[in-house]
């Protein structure tokens, strides 16, 4: 490949992880950039996890060997068994040198390699590969993994020139993750409530509507729940705010426990005392119970009076749930009567018979101009 070749897939490279919109398809982007790059059959992108002392390999791409997937859930190696990413890289920065990338074949010796690789050669041997390349990345002056591209036995194997490459498409991939991971750093601010570190509003927003789609295309039963934290007022009042933060952190830590009890259910804050979990799939006793739970565990907090808790779901006699508003509404009617009767249980939309109070309360037209979920506050 000439130098026009290779700006060009310097170039495709980096336009593929700006494009990407997860960290999966930015890993994904890299690797398939590099094979292509480096006329490589194969690719794979791996973190170094230093708190567990492994190689974490994130994505493969290309011809995958039969013990190969994509995006591999436990596919990890000891760091021990590639000192180079350690010990070699150390050395050389420590005397000024550069991370530079090498070659390994799998007859043992190749340009540029730093020694002898033992794993690295064994398993092109048993995956039927011929030569690879091995890319540290680097960030913040420090190995954050590496990007390793292999060629197929027969084909011709790497070189210097190839090694040189791919220290500079390792350096493309550095920047194009530290820019996704700032990118995911400001969506989770931006979907995070900052005091619990809880889900916020904007998020179960977008979760719902996501969620009442699911139900009307799919069948898929969505449960919400609505809880409002009894006596946060006279914490504020007499302890002062701090100690009110101090509820509502621990009121977070066991919402958060809760919802856990419900496979893929979000934990979020509403705002101010009002908090929600939302289920998608559990049924909606499994929701019930776990509300009940929910409010067990609240009334045993040092701080607080306990919580009123409503529960909405579309597995219950609600009638039909077109749009999140609706199942909002339900929710945070179920919410109000609870407080209103101070249950020490959750109120269930729907479940008080053909009239029931909830569900009309939710759906009577709200009196006044404004049209929002508060416009029932104050009433029976």
């Amino acid at each position: 490949m000439g130098d026009d070749g290779r700006l060009a897939a310097v170039v495709a490279l980096a336009q593929g992880m700006a494009a990407a919109r997860s960290p999966r398809q930015s890993w994904r982007a890299a690797a398939l950039g590099a094979c292509r790059a480096l006329s490589g059959g194969f690719a794979a992108l791996s973190v170094w996890e230093r708190d567990l002392g492994r190689l974490r390999v994130l994505v493969n791409v290309g011809e995958l060997a039969p013990d190969e997937e994509e995006f591999p859930e436990g596919e990890a190696y000891p760091v021990h068994q590639f000192p180079e990413i350690t010990e070699f890289l150390h050395e050389r920065w420590v005397s000024g040198g550069e991370p530079n990338a090498w070659v390994e074949t799998a007859e043992g010796a190749a340009a540029g390699r730093p020694g002898y690789c033992h794993q690295r050669v064994a398993a092109l041997r048993r995956r039927g590969r011929g030569s690879c390349v091995v890319a540290p990345i680097v960030q913040h002056g420090l190995a954050w993994g590496e990007l390793y591209v292999a060629r197929p036995a027969g084909a011709p194997a790497f070189e210097r020139a190839d090694a040189d490459f791919a220290t500079v498409l390792a350096a493309v991939v550095a920047a194009g993750i530290a820019q996704t991971e700032r990118l995911e750093e400001a969506r989770r601010l931006a979907f995070t409530d900052a005091l619990t570190g809880l889900a916020n509003r904007r998020a179960v927003d977008v979760r719902l509507e996501e969620a009442v789609e699911r139900h009307r295309t799919g069948g898929d039963v969505v449960s919400l729940a609505v809880c409002d934290i009894n006596g946060l007022k006279r914490v504020n009042d007499s302890l002062g705010h701090a100690v009110g933060d101090r509820l509502l952190e621990r009121f977070g830590s066991v919402l958060s426990l809760c919802g856990a009890m419900l496979p893929g259910a979000i934990a979020a804050r509403l705002g101010g005392d009002e908090f929600c979990l939302l289920a998608v799939g559990p049924s909606a006793d499994d929701m019930v119970k776990v509300a009940g739970e929910l409010c067990r565990r609240a009334a045993e907090l040092e701080l607080g009076e306990g919580v009123a808790c409503g529960v909405a779901s579309t597995g219950d006699p609600i009638g039909p749930v077109r749009s999140a508003r609706r199942l909002f509404r339900l929710a945070d009617a179920a919410q109000y009567r609870a407080k209103a009767v101070r249950a020490s249980r959750p109120v269930v939309a729907g479940r008080e018979g053909p009239d029931d109070p909830v569900v009309r309360l939710a759906d009577e037209p709200p009196r006044g101009p404004a049209a929002e979920r508060r416009s029932f506050r104050g009433r029976p």
